[in-house]
Parts: structure tokens; C-alpha cells; sequence
């Protein structure tokens, strides 16, 4: 039962590594121009949002 327990815990980690491994690929793939038009997006999202909350 433990080394089904092991080999089952060995197994989790090991995906959780891959997905780790997966999201940081996707995020090394946007070039600068991509990463600041993103974050102007969540800038003005985040001025939207603090605008209407306020008033």
C-alpha cells in the first residue's frame, strides 16, 4: 500500500512539474511588445475598476 501511496505521490509531482514547465514556456513566447500591451490592458482594466467603485 505505501509504494502504491509513493508512487502515486512521485506521479503527482511529476505532473505538477510538467504543467509548471508548460506555463512557463507559453510566457517565455510573448515578445515585449506583447507583454506591455497586456499589462496597458490590465492597467486601464484596474483604473475601470477603481473608477466605478469609487463613484
Amino acid at each position: 500500500m505505501w509504494k502504491a501511496l509513493g508512487l502515486a505521490g512521485l506521479a503527482g509531482v511529476a505532473a505538477g512539474g510538467a504543467a509548471v514547465a508548460r506555463a512557463e514556456r507559453r510566457r517565455r513566447a510573448y515578445t515585449p511588445e506583447e507583454i506591455r500591451s497586456r499589462l496597458h490592458e490590465r492597467v486601464a482594466e484596474a483604473e475601470r475598476c477603481a473608477t466605478g467603485a469609487g463613484g
